[in-house]
C-alpha cells in the first residue's frame, strides 16, 4: 500500500481536494491523507465546488502536519500543493524514506471578488488539481 500525504498551509482547500480526488478513485494500493502546516477551517467555496462534481468534503477536518510527525506516521510520498515559498516550509518526516514532490497551486483563500467570481476560479483550480492527481496515479502504474 502506497501512502500519500498532501500538504498545504491550512489544510483547508488544495490538500483536501487532492486527498479527496485520490481516495475517490478507490484504488486498493494507494491511500491519501492531507494536512496543513497550521490547522485551519475548510474553505466553504471549495466544499461547494467539490459537491458540484459529487465529492462531499464538508465533514472533513483540518489536520496539522505536526500531528502526523508526533504520531510517527510514514508516507511513501509527501506532496506539497501550495506555492513554492510555502512548500519549502514543509517539515522533514523523521525516520521516513519518502519522495517529496511539489505541485504549485494558487491559494483559494486569497481570491477576491463575488462568490460567483471566486467559485469560477476555484472550479479551474479544482480541475487542475484533479489533472495532477490523475497524472500522478498514472505515473505510479
Amino acid at each position: 500500500m502506497k501512502k500519500i500525504l498532501f500538504v498545504c498551509i491550512h489544510n483547508s482547500a488544495r490538500s483536501q481536494m487532492a486527498e479527496a480526488f485520490l481516495n475517490s478513485m478507490e484504488l486498493k494500493n494507494i491511500q491519501a491523507e492531507s494536512a496543513g502546516l497550521e490547522e485551519g477551517h475548510l474553505n466553504t467555496i471549495v466544499v461547494d465546488a467539490m459537491k458540484e462534481i459529487g465529492i462531499d468534503i464538508s465533514e472533513n477536518k483540518s489536520k496539522s502536519v505536526q500531528s502526523f510527525i508526533d504520531d510517527g506516521r510514514h508516507f511513501d510520498y509527501v506532496i506539497t500543493v501550495c506555492d513554492q515559498a510555502s512548500g519549502e516550509r514543509c517539515p522533514f518526516f523523521p525516520g521516513s524514506a519518502y519522495k517529496r514532490l511539489h505541485w504549485s497551486f494558487d491559494d483559494p483563500s486569497k481570491l477576491e471578488g463575488t462568490y460567483d467570481e471566486k467559485i469560477e476560479k476555484v472550479r479551474k483550480l479544482r480541475d487542475e488539481i484533479k489533472k495532477a492527481v490523475d497524472e500522478f496515479v498514472f505515473s505510479l502504474h
